[in-house]
């Protein structure tokens, strides 16, 4: 039995097992999926993001979680909270994030898990205020930050992504406890 640090009435979250590596390497080379971020990622750059998750997980109580769909428990992605430190006038911060299988897309997976994460970090974790950063042409994204209740505050320059023209420009959602 998966033990599951979130549950919302279609998907689990939870920290990563072995058995998420094959997917999340699939995933990850998915050229689509990886639209918005420098490149496709190899079998040893998935696995070096996994074990990053687990790290985080073990010092924070929380990552980018594994998140499985539970009507067929199955891995569709990742969906949570990480402490960022690049340095912007936003860091370091704790962001929130997702990533999920192009075959899910368009369910409403996204924003359900999102928005679990949210109230998880605020009444869990205590935390104060979460983040959400994307390059200006990840409008997908931007409609999830937007559709649970996060606030747009800027644009800058991604200091990871200045060498990528088309993705170095990335926008900014704040969510805070109080409102």
């Amino acid at each position: 039995m998966k033990e599951y640090i979130i549950k919302t009435p279609r998907l689990g979250l939870r920290n990563w097992l072995p058995s998420d590596v094959a997917p999340f390497v699939k995933m990850s080379q998915d050229e689509e999926v990886m639209k918005y971020f420098p490149k496709v990622l190899n079998e040893e750059e998935s696995k070096g993001f996994i074990d990053r998750m687990q790290l985080h997980y073990k010092k924070h109580g929380f990552c980018y979680f594994a998140v499985d769909e539970l009507a067929t428990d199955t891995f569709i992605g990742f969906v949570g909270l990480l402490h960022q430190n690049f340095k912007s006038n936003y860091t370091p911060s704790v962001d929130i994030g997702w990533r999920l299988m192009k075959s899910v897309w368009g369910k409403g997976f996204a924003s359900e898990a999102a928005k679990s994460c949210l109230e998880y970090a605020f009444s869990e974790l205590k935390l104060n205020e979460i983040y959400s950063f994307a390059t200006v042409n990840n409008k997908a994204s931007e409609a999830i930050m937007k559709n649970i209740g996060m606030n747009y505050i800027d644009s800058f320059n991604h200091p990871y992504l200045t060498e990528y023209e088309d993705l170095k420009k990335c926008i900014v959602y704040t969510k805070n406890k109080f409102h």
